[in-house]
């Protein structure tokens, strides 16, 4: 258990939410939009803010960090027991383009609190997330008599994770020396609902390709030609319809490979959360579930690995007809990758088996993009189980277990650092990240401020000789 008193915390929370909620809205004006030119020099000023604002919370160093894009915010705060864990806590503070006329019922910078919930563009993702730590720290100090807190604690804000982290990775090998951490917490993620609240244990990687075939050198009649020559269209076809077995499991040989397997524990915990499918369905605009056979819905969404077709297409798309035997034809595929799979075997694995289903006079190529890898943190790491305790404490509640299905930069501080990644959001889905009227329910705010209060003290405790 952690020194930290929770009825101290709670009264330094309490006293200081105004203050905070102010700062965060100062913050939340300022349009960081990465993707939008016109805003760059607005994503500088967030940093520069961010930077300030956590000097005035009290770490000693505080710097903005170039790359070839938009700065990122490093901040650290050494704790007086050399022998403390180091925590890196990963956030970003560009947020995506959003303008009134898309829908939103007020200007999407300029925050507003109707009922218990501030709307703004960046509240929920992530400024708010990135923010609570702040006023976590010092509730850490105040509520502990400590003038450091309980570990080594680190921050890196990136200022591209809208843009696709482009220059995150390099930003990250650069100044490893100086992110080295025993493990990091990536506040850019959600619980389960404002009743439910739960830790995500790991992320899906991502590999993806886009595959041209070429048939003839130019689009040719079918009446002269067809049925003589191959296709490329019906090569394209084949070739999707090969890619997953009757069972809907994906039919790369070699596709599994390493594949970390849920454990019956893990199953059990999914199976807790309290799922509606239905609901779900409709959220996802769907009418039926499909997927790997063996596998409920929320284990192939988080657990499983997938390939989908995100485009397909070739030959004539204008109205009426035109008989041709086109001369070309695209496929666009994404593969979610779990903890097991190494990107690169997947390339490989999918290049070879491209080459298996092509006919000859179908020639071809294959562009991969940058990929991402997967991350998991076991469920019994020392680590994980102090947020669970940390978060318990602070929504007086059990709190359960997900993992993500879509992918991020949490991987890259993974693999460059050797550091396992742990998260702690409080976002839930009702907050529209990327949406109109994007907000954070403010009792859930200062959740995550009350959690990360208790969290760097229970590390410390429980965590402090074992690391």
């Amino acid at each position: 258990m952690s020194e930290t008193p929770d009825s101290a915390v709670r009264t330094y929370i309490g006293e200081h939410r105004t203050a905070f909620l102010d700062d965060l809205a100062e913050w939340l004006r300022i349009p960081s939009v990465s993707a939008q030119p016109a805003h760059t020099a607005d994503v500088r000023r967030s940093a520069d803010w961010l930077a300030a604002k956590l000097t005035g919370t009290g770490f000693p160093t505080s710097e903005v960090w170039e790359t070839p894009g938009a700065p990122a915010v490093f901040a650290e705060w050494p704790c007086d027991d050399p022998r403390a864990p180091t925590i890196l806590v990963y956030g970003h503070h560009d947020v995506q383009p959003a303008a009134r006329e898309d829908g939103w019922d007020t200007d999407p910078f300029e925050p507003v609190i109707r009922g218990n919930r501030l709307h703004a563009r960046g509240a929920a993702d992530d400024k708010g997330q990135v923010f609570f730590h702040t006023l976590g720290v010092r509730a850490h100090l105040a509520a502990t008599g400590r003038n450091a807190p309980a570990v080594h604690l680190k921050l890196l804000v990136e200022g591209e994770e809208e843009s696709g982290s482009p220059h995150f990775r390099a930003l990250v090998e650069r100044h490893a020396d100086r992110l080295a951490a025993d493990a990091v917490i990536v506040s850019d993620t959600g619980i389960w609902s404002e009743d439910t609240p739960t830790v995500c244990t790991g992320m899906r990687g991502l590999a993806e390709c886009e595959i041209e075939l070429f048939g003839p050198d130019q689009d040719i009649h079918s009446g002269s030609f067809g049925g003589a020559v191959p296709n490329p269209a019906t090569a394209a076809a084949r070739l999707v319809a090969a890619l997953h077995d009757d069972h809907a499991r994906v039919a790369v040989p070699g596709f599994y490979d390493g594949v970390s397997e849920l454990t019956e524990r893990e199953r059990e915990l999914f199976a807790e959360l309290p799922f509606d499918e239905q609901r779900w369905l409709r959220t996802a605009k769907s009418y039926a579930t499909c997927g790997e056979a063996g596998h409920t819905t929320l284990e192939r969404i988080w657990a499983r690995p997938t390939a989908e077709v995100n485009g397909i297409g070739g030959g004539y798309q204008g109205p009426g007809s035109k008989t041709i035997v086109p001369a070309s034809a695209l496929v666009k595929l994404s593969f979610r990758l779990v903890a097991g799979q190494d990107p690169d075997h997947i390339e490989k694995a999918v290049r070879d088996w491209a080459a298996g289903q092509l006919p000859e006079g179908i020639r071809y190529e294959i562009t991969f993009g940058a990929a991402t890898r997967p991350c998991l943190t076991p469920l019994d790491h020392p680590a994980l189980q102090s947020v669970v305790r940390a978060m318990s404490r602070a929504f007086e509640q059990p709190v359960r277990y997900t993992r993500e299905g879509g992918s991020g930069p949490a991987a890259d501080l993974q693999e460059v650092l050797g550091a396992p990644v742990l998260f702690l959001g409080i976002s839930v889905p009702s907050d529209g990240w990327h949406a109109p009227n994007e907000k954070v329910e403010l009792d859930l705010l200062m959740k995550g401020v009350e959690t990360t209060a208790y969290l760097w003290g229970d590390l410390a405790a429980n965590w402090g000789e074992a690391h």
